[in-house]
């Protein structure tokens, strides 16, 4: 069953991109969706198994590489952390790719877009069932470059081929890092395979390089790493052009796959990170900057997408801070929790794009939720989760998370409680903010746009309504599992706490009014937007105005893009642009074209001689034999 999890979405890519003219649009579709369908079912029975305690196991496929001795299997890691995953992910790819029926069906490609989706779910499925790094990195760059093709699938488009090759290129920044990090991992352990590394740990920890410890310099490459992938600060500006690609790319691309890739891996490598405090502390500052950050642009961003990207960026930084201080399994908890709700949002969001005609500009909306009122539901369900409400699926993960923080008892973790609960305000303010002028308040559409607002169909709004069940009853129903009484049996080994990290425990140890703090910080968000947006709705354009630069700075992302603009990517241009044409131009070119360019000349000049003229060839004659003699006489005097 679990092999069938990960190679049923290979089988629909290659159905679909390989036969989608023979099979035709609709046969393509419905192909993709059964196969993904299938390895739901057969991901969830896994998940089943392993949750009624089925030992781990490891199923080797084939021999990967076999080269002068180094031998990598391909092989499928059965444990908890990666069951998890593959149900997860097969799960919310299902349902994605039933809405991509009903939201591509006007599309003319549609055989290419489902092979696409189908082969970023194989990928990301490849990733999390790796037995060892170089397997976890082939999946890991398959990802990759299957986001590329998805974001600039409408590559007719000047902003998304801009989009698709920026999300690339930083992605490969990340993963310089990451494979610094493989190939210092290979030197000091001499294998790559997880189960042989992790058993040799003790006898590596006094290692070093360049005066570093090794295990140190592998957590610091490897969380560089995920940094690309996750969308961190610094590495993040991807993150919100991804929005250019199509409503499912984005949604598959937050939720499920893709930046979900950074946590895991961190989580994976959990008994190299318990070794590395100094990683750890990295890993939790980051995480915690990023968390508020992206929430402080998510407060004044106006595309409906982007709100919910930022918000993803920020989510992901609260599952980075939670490992950073040794909750791991939180921070699973919260990417498992956050995969409902955010496929949910960016799904939803997909649907008011639907019903308006393409627009995507939310002070462009209102006064829509009786037209659609399923969507708006659902959105209000999304948001919930994602502000932390109880007792839908983010409260119960999200509160674990700021509360493991608290518990850490370090300076790094109380600078993490502090962002995190800053930013749940931000949160739950921009949340209700997107609410509000989306749905509420007068109409800002244009009369023709409004006439023609309509609820989604069946195919969209089923997997609407599956992911609102989610969003309200994971984390209730899988609490106690993940991080509750019963983490270690579920657990089993999967994800390592070193002996000194007894946060788990601690977690459950907080003052009363921890846990109580993101729901009060929340519903004080909720009552800010209200109070902003619908009884006082000149209040906002107000503040923008009386601080301007705040809202500029924010408003342009920190300035981030500009920056990265004027250090790299000018210096980048004047540099290809001296070496094409000095460089290529002049020497590379130049040379061989300078030689055919003499030889031309001479042949002209030969040419001009042979002019036809008895006389003139006389003359040439005898200014030759004169030239001979001259040189004979010469020659002959010395």
């Amino acid at each position: 069953m679990f092999v069938g999890a990960v190679f049923f979405p290979l089988l629909g890519a290659t159905l679909a991109g390989f036969f989608g003219r023979w099979l035709g649009d609709r046969a393509s579709q419905w192909v993709t969706v059964l196969c993904m369908a299938l390895a739901a079912v057969c991901g969830t029975s896994a998940f089943i198994q392993v949750a009624l305690g089925h030992a781990p196991a490891v199923i080797e496929i084939v021999t990967f590489i076999d080269v002068a001795g180094f031998e990598v299997n391909w092989a499928l890691r059965y444990d908890t952390l990666s069951v998890v995953m593959v149900a997860m992910v097969t799960f919310i790819s299902t349902l994605i790719h039933l809405y991509s029926v009903g939201y591509m069906s006007h599309d003319q490609t549609t055989p290419r877009f489902f092979a696409y989706l189908s082969l970023f779910t194989f990928m990301m499925l490849m990733l999390v069932t790796a037995d060892n790094l170089v397997q976890l990195f082939f999946g890991w760059e398959g990802v990759g470059l299957a986001s590329y093709l998805l974001i600039g699938y409408w590559y007719e488009k000047e902003s998304a081929n801009r989009a698709a090759m920026k999300a690339f290129i930083v992605n490969r920044v990340g993963d310089v890092f990451f494979m610094l990090g493989l190939a210092l991992t290979y030197w000091t352990f001499g294998t790559i395979e997880f189960a042989t590394m992790f058993a040799s740990i003790d006898q590596h920890l006094g290692d070093t390089i360049l005066g570093m410890r090794s295990l140190e310099v592998i957590g610091v490459l490897l969380f560089l790493g995920a940094c690309g992938k996750s969308a961190q600060l610094g590495l993040h500006t991807w993150l919100p052009d991804a929005m250019e690609g199509p409503t499912p790319v984005s949604a598959l691309i937050h939720a499920a796959t893709m930046v979900t890739a950074g946590v895991f891996l961190v989580a994976r490598m959990s008994p190299i990170f318990e070794q590395a405090p100094v990683a750890l502390t990295i890993v939790t500052i980051v995480g915690a900057s990023t968390a508020l950050f992206a929430a402080t642009i998510g407060c004044v961003q106006n595309d409906i997408k982007r709100i919910i990207a930022y918000s993803t960026c920020s989510q992901l930084g609260y599952m980075f801070f939670a490992a950073g201080v040794g909750a791991y399994q939180g921070a699973i908890f919260h990417l498992f929790t956050h995969a409902f709700f955010k496929a949910l949002l960016f799904l939803g969001a997909g649907s008011v794009i639907h019903a308006m005609s393409d627009e995507q500009d939310i002070r462009k909306m209102g006064g829509i939720w009786k037209k659609i009122p399923a969507t708006y539901a659902v959105m209000w369900v999304g948001s919930l989760a994602l502000a932390g409400v109880p007792f839908f699926a983010g409260y119960y993960s999200k509160d674990f998370v700021l509360e493991a923080a608290y518990a850490s008892h370090s300076v790094a973790g109380m600078y993490a409680f502090i962002c995190g609960c800053i930013a749940a305000f931000l949160t739950a303010f921009y949340s209700w903010r997107l609410i509000i002028l989306t749905f509420h308040g007068a109409p800002r559409a244009d009369h023709h746009t409004m006439e023609h607002v309509h609820e989604s169909p069946w195919t969209m709004l089923v997997p609407l309504v599956l992911l609102a069940i989610g969003a309200m009853a994971a984390g209730a129903i899988f609490v106690e599992f993940f991080v509750g009484h019963e983490w270690e049996a579920f657990w089993n080994g999967a994800i390592v706490n070193g002996a000194a990290n007894h946060i788990m425990h601690d977690v459950h140890e907080v003052p009363g009014w921890v846990p109580l703090a993101p729901t009060v910080i929340g519903i004080a968000g909720i009552a800010l937007a209200y109070a902003l947006y619908m009884l006082a709705p000149q209040i906002p354009g107000q503040l923008a105005a009386r601080f301007h630069g705040v809202y500029l700075f924010l408003l342009n992302k920190w300035y981030f893009d500009e920056l990265y603009d004027r250090i790299f990517v000018r210096p980048a241009r004047r540099l290809a642009y001296t070496l094409w044409k000095v460089g290529d131009a002049r020497i590379i070119d130049g040379m061989p074209n300078g030689a055919a360019s003499l030889v031309l000349e001479g042949t002209r000049g030969a040419v001009r001689i042979q002019s036809g003229r008895v006389a003139s060839y006389a003359f040439s004659m005898i200014i030759g034999l004169v030239a001979f003699i001259t040189i004979f006489l010469l020659g002959a005097t010395r």
